[in-house]
């Protein structure tokens, strides 16, 4: 192993290679996905979170989204517990949504992303675009997630 990899990757990294992943992919309302990735991130940055945290959340959908594959994520030059914080938000097929938000609770740092990403999805600005029966039922899945996870309405 060389040095390099025994580094951990800076957060500086981690936002051009969170980036340059989800390249080319957009969010349900044609945005490119970079600016959920970057608004996640400064979510969990303006709520006191850690330079782990704000690196789990440029990464909260990397593997989820195949952006990233989980091997790649097991072999990164990366902190144990943002790996912990990534495959905690990473939705598994299949998985029932109380299981998932039992996972986010148990894994230290987790909810604080699952958090910011929450309040990015569930943006009125952001949901007003889309249809009326999309918006509402986005709107009821992510209300339903907040109460699983102990999080209030903003």
């Amino acid at each position: 192993m060389t040095q390099r990899q025994q580094q951990p990757l800076t957060l500086i990294e981690v936002e051009a290679l969170a980036r340059s992943a989800h390249e080319g992919q957009t969010d349900k309302a044609g945005r490119p996905y970079a600016e959920h990735l970057a608004a996640v991130a400064e979510g969990v940055r303006v709520r006191g979170g850690s330079p782990e945290q704000q690196a789990a959340a440029w990464l909260h959908d990397a593997v989820e989204d195949d952006a990233l594959s989980r091997e790649w994520l097991d072999s990164a030059a990366l902190p144990q517990p943002v790996k912990d914080m990534v495959l905690a938000v990473t939705k598994r097929v299949g998985e029932p949504v109380e299981e998932y938000a039992a996972r986010i609770l148990a894994t230290p740092g987790a909810l604080l992303v699952k958090e910011a990403d929450l309040a990015h999805n569930a943006d009125p600005a952001r949901l007003s675009v889309l249809d009326g029966p999309t918006r509402e039922r986005l709107s009821a899945k992510y209300a339903y997630v907040r109460s699983l996870l102990g999080l209030t309405a903003r």
